[in-house]
């Protein structure tokens, strides 16, 4: 059995401390928001920009990382990352939404070099061992299931002004995951592979399995986004849940979305990425059905894990599909209009979750998502007929 290299395990502990961004933001960001929104509408702002942030920068992020290498990339945007967690918050401290939210928006840089790891792991193994680099960098995200809600929950009455606690410590958790990633070396793509010139974008695109891989991980996002977004507002703005119990289901929720990455290479071997998709999408059924027996604290824990698990399945699917649209000398654009994809729609869904769950109810919010779902049930079943 072939072992992962040390690039591997590195990017795996720095996106346990990193990623915990976004859990601090979901967890915090709409709290926040509904104490300094000057309209209760805009409660999920905060959370909303983060995703903003992330799709107006992934390309950017992307082409830097090409011009510098990726090893210079990650280290020069956590250190802006750092100065960026401790505005965010000092404007909790003067009571600035807006400066809160240029911050949150800002931050979604971070998330966008982040979701550059489980591609730079990729590159850094042969190719039978894509998809196990793929789930072992995810698989970080079990310890950020833990570190970014506690360290949430911690820094909310830690110093005199409330909430600002919550992104000191994230700033510290950056400065960890930089200091790990000094030990990081760039990888280099086999130049056995590089055969022939780049081909134009059209050409790409004309691929069944460049929307397949694409268009899954869309959609997994964004709909994994919208319910998870409107989750804490939904139980302990509208429902009086407490923050301890809001804490454990969006924990637990982020547990389900990452501990799958254990055994998604043996999974995939076994019943295919095809087969591992659909499975995602059925367990985004399983959530919406939950969701609707209850208000429950255990149906919005049960119905957050199989939402986890959903996006797990179609993330890891998605993302060990993308490379066969792609040849090595194609990946930075490719990579860069497959996030940009992302989290475009994620954008998209983060805006409207707060506004849509105060407007129509968790219920029929939750509706809305189904048209995505079967739409890419069809996705996938078009792409396996004809592969």
């Amino acid at each position: 059995m072939k072992h992962l290299p040390i690039n591997v395990w590195l990017l795996a502990s720095a996106y346990a401390l990193i990623t915990s961004v976004g859990a601090v933001v979901v967890f915090v960001g709409g709290l926040v928001g509904a104490e300094l929104a000057p309209i209760e509408n805009l409660a999920t702002l905060p959370v909303a920009t983060l995703t903003i942030g992330t799709a107006t920068t992934v390309i950017p992020v992307t082409m830097l990382m090409k011009k510098i290498g990726r090893k210079a990339s990650f280290i020069a945007i956590l250190f802006f990352s750092i100065i960026v967690a401790l505005t965010a918050a000092y404007a909790i401290q003067i009571h600035s939404f807006f400066l809160f939210c240029s911050c949150t928006f800002l931050l979604g840089i971070t998330v966008a070099t982040i979701q550059q790891f489980r591609f730079a792991a990729m590159e850094s193994v042969t190719d039978d061992l894509i998809p196990q680099a793929a789930a072992s960098v995810l698989f970080g995200g079990i310890a950020a299931a833990y570190i970014g809600p506690e360290v949430a929950l911690l820094g909310i009455d830690y110093f005199e002004i409330k909430y600002s606690g919550s992104f000191i410590l994230l700033a510290g958790l950056f400065v960890l995951g930089l200091l790990i990633l000094l030990f990081f070396k760039n990888p280099l793509p086999r130049q056995e592979k590089i055969i022939g010139k780049s081909r134009p974008l059209r050409a790409i695109i004309k691929q069944h399995v460049f929307w397949t891989a694409i268009l899954s991980a869309t959609v997994g996002y964004a709909v994994m986004s919208f319910i998870m977004t409107a989750t804490p507002v939904s139980m302990h703005v509208m429902d009086g849940h407490s923050l301890q119990d809001t804490k454990w289901v969006i924990q637990s929720h982020i547990l389900a979305m990452f501990v799958p990455s254990l055994l998604a290479a043996w999974i995939i071997k076994k019943i295919g990425i095809s087969r591992m998709m659909l499975g995602g999408l059925t367990a985004f059924l399983l959530c919406i059905a939950i969701a609707f027996s209850g208000h429950s604290v255990l149906s919005y824990w049960t119905s957050l894990v199989f939402l986890g698990v959903g996006w797990n399945f179609l993330f890891i699917g998605a993302t060990t599909l993308l490379p066969q649209s792609y040849l090595p000398q194609e990946r930075f654009k490719v990579q860069a209009i497959n996030d940009f994809t992302i989290f475009g729609a994620n954008a998209a869904a983060s805006l409207s979750a707060g506004w849509l769950v105060f407007a129509l109810g968790w219920e029929l919010m939750l509706l809305l998502s189904l048209p995505f779902i079967i739409f890419q049930f069809i996705v996938i079943l078009i792409w396996k007929k004809k592969k």
